[in-house]
């Protein structure tokens, strides 16, 4: 995991090689196409990038007509604006209407950095999940975005795709196929299950390098798809372990933390502990800095895993 790169990296690329393939991709953006890479897009297909200026509602309101004269719509901007600002416009226009229509902001989460709290979207993944029809995808690097987009471009309806902007370590080689629904088992284990989405696989591997010099074993799922969740593998995971750590660079409240609480409730009810942001908004520093401020490191997740363990 040398390689370093930003989901976001993987956006505009992506939508190149969908085009070129046949695939009726359009991208609509809201004054921000150079940060979300679909300018890269646009050089490549100029009359497939819509730039409505900074109205994100206009936004998905364009990208829902495109959607129905037949295109595959994907829209950009920064997750706090195109998931809060819009949001009427996606549940009453979008998914009510079952579109073809992919939503795909870069600038989620506390890695954003010094923009600060006001740019930190916290609250996207609730948002997002709890709409009827959406699909919720967090990819873990720019292989799995590459992978992600894909996916939501071949499938038809409402997609939600979370990327970022701080370069992460490129975990998964170009041969990885991303499965919609499918979280995958990076490592197994037999004491802890690790479950992480986005960022915070990477910091999940290292904790489970840190327990592992502790004698203990440490599973690690990767769970891209928080919608439609996996909860066959989850419930596999956390029978054979008896306890999990849920691991996210979003709110405790309402994102993979909760998916994962509600599956077990159903169907494993073992010792849970969530590793996220607690009900707070995020504050202006450098992505390594925030992650040691919110508890988001390897370090904290090995911490809230022993603590767990001690409670099966």
């Amino acid at each position: 995991m040398s390689e370093k790169r930003a989901t976001r990296e993987a956006y505009g690329a992506t939508l190149i090689e969908l085009a070129n393939e046949g695939v009726p991709v359009v991208a609509v953006d809201a004054d921000l196409s150079g940060s979300t890479t679909t300018a890269k897009f646009g050089a490549a297909y100029p009359d497939r990038l819509i730039n409505v200026g900074i109205a994100e509602q206009n936004m998905i309101g364009t990208a829902a007509g495109l959607a129905v004269e037949g295109k595959v719509a994907f829209t950009g901007s920064f997750a706090v604006f195109a998931t809060g600002r819009a949001y009427d416009q996606i549940r009453n226009t979008v998914c009510y209407s079952n579109l073809d229509v992919k939503v795909a902001p870069t600038h989620s989460g506390i890695t954003v950095g010094p923009d600060g709290g006001s740019h930190q979207m916290l609250e996207d993944i609730a948002l997002m999940r709890v709409l009827p029809g959406m699909r919720v995808l967090v990819p873990a690097d720019a292989v799995a975005a590459r992978g992600a987009i894909r996916v939501a471009a071949t499938t038809p309806g409402p997609f939600y795709i979370r990327l970022g902007r701080a370069a992460v370590p490129v975990i998964y080689d170009d041969d990885y196929t991303f499965e919609l629904g499918r979280a995958r088992v990076l490592r197994e284990g037999s004491h802890v299950t690790l479950a992480a989405c986005g960022v915070m696989v990477e910091q999940a591997l290292a904790a489970a390098g840190q327990l592992e010099l502790e004698g203990i074993n440490a599973e690690v799922i990767d769970v891209s798809t928080i919608k439609p969740f996996d909860t066959a593998t989850l419930v596999a995971s956390a029978l054979k372990t008896g306890v999990v750590v849920t691991c996210e660079e979003h709110s405790i409240i309402g994102g993979l933390g909760s998916a994962v609480a509600e599956a077990l409730g159903e169907h494993a009810p073992v010792p849970l502990a969530r590793v996220g942001v607690r009900d707070v908004f995020g504050t202006s520093g450098e992505p390594a800095e925030l992650m040691e401020h919110f508890g988001l490191t390897g370090a904290d997740i090995a911490e809230a895993a022993r603590a767990v363990i001690g409670r099966r």
